[in-house]
């Protein structure tokens, strides 16, 4: 056999094989985030359970090198690029659309496990939910869609409320398609909407203050990791205001927030940890279905709603999954 015959026949022998098999020292995973790791360290927490449940613990079989974009969407493909240069053999891109997007345009080549809640197909993440096609592959709770959802719920519990605030931040791609649901939702049951943007710190202050002046009578937020990473700060401002407010994950109802209603991110990210063992271990994420929930949690604050003077119907807390007192 001639040697560039031999080279060929190992070099297409090997091309199937588990990542994990052509490491030479445990793979590296490169796990890319847009929020910040002081208040985002749960999810990070979640990923790694996933990949525990196959067997992988970091530090011994497998090595994880994080990036966190602290609330600064910009930087993201550069962050995501860095990975690449580390030598990162499969990336978990968790919060939202631009952690996927950057980590999709780093490399053609490194595989992507994305969490997001829009639509993956709309942008341009994988050809289809069945068969993704590409590098890419992911959850998408598809949570964009729930806004009239939380508008319901916030005038079930505060039915006098005929103007709410939407907390948006517009850098996410997400973010148009979910202000549209909110907005119809809340035309539906013949209340007024006003948006406010809320990209960082400073930002979510203001718009809280003006929907104050505004005479907005409670809000919801978006679905938005930033948002997510400062929920105290937003709990703390409808708190000190008296005002009802609906979430988008459990995770700002457990801090002191009046009520969420949304999927787990608790579950999305334990199934990034998933995706990603299954890569390592040689699954094709082209061939890979992108994930979706099939259930919703429903948290409620009664404590906080009572602390509001508000009177929860007795059927809104016979719905909910959990009932905080």
């Amino acid at each position: 056999m001639k040697r560039r015959e031999f080279i060929t026949l190992v070099g297409g022998a090997t091309a199937g094989w588990p990542l994990m098999a052509l490491a030479q020292q445990p793979p590296l995973v490169g796990f890319l985030n847009s929020a910040s790791a002081d208040t985002y360290r749960f999810n990070a927490d979640s990923f790694r359970v996933g990949l525990a449940q196959a067997g992988l613990i970091d530090g011994q079989n497998v090595r994880i090198e994080e990036r966190w974009a602290n609330g600064n969407y910009e930087v993201l493909p550069a962050l995501a690029a860095e990975l690449v240069a580390r030598g990162a053999i499969v990336i978990a891109a968790t919060g939202d659309v631009a952690s996927a997007r950057a980590a999709q345009s780093a490399s053609r080549t490194v595989p992507v496990v994305f969490t997001i809640g829009g639509d993956p197909v709309r942008f341009g993440l994988a050809a289809s939910l069945n068969r993704p096609g590409g590098h890419v592959t992911g959850i998408s709770l598809l949570s964009n869609l729930l806004g009239a959802k939380r508008i319901a719920l916030l005038h079930e519990i505060a039915p006098k409320v005929s103007r709410i605030a939407l907390l948006m931040n517009p850098t996410n791609p997400n973010a148009a398609a979910e202000q549209a649901d909110a907005e119809t939702g809340a035309r539906s049951l013949g209340i007024e909407t006003i948006a406010y943007n809320a990209r960082n710190t400073e930002e979510i202050d203001g718009a809280l203050e003006q929907s104050l002046h505004a005479k907005a009578g409670g809000f919801i937020t978006a679905t938005d990791p930033i948002l997510l990473d400062r929920r105290e700060q937003i709990i703390s401002f409808a708190q000190k205001h008296s005002l009802p407010a609906v979430y988008f994950v459990r995770q700002f109802a457990t801090a002191g927030g009046m009520l969420s209603y949304g999927p787990s991110i608790t579950w999305m990210y334990v199934q990034a940890g998933v995706y990603v063992a299954q890569i390592l271990k040689g699954a094709n994420p082209a061939e890979m279905p992108i994930l979706q929930p099939t259930t919703f949690e429903f948290v409620l604050n009664l404590k906080t709603a009572k602390a509001l003077g508000l009177e929860v119907p007795p059927k809104i807390i016979a719905l909910a999954d959990e009932v905080i007192e």
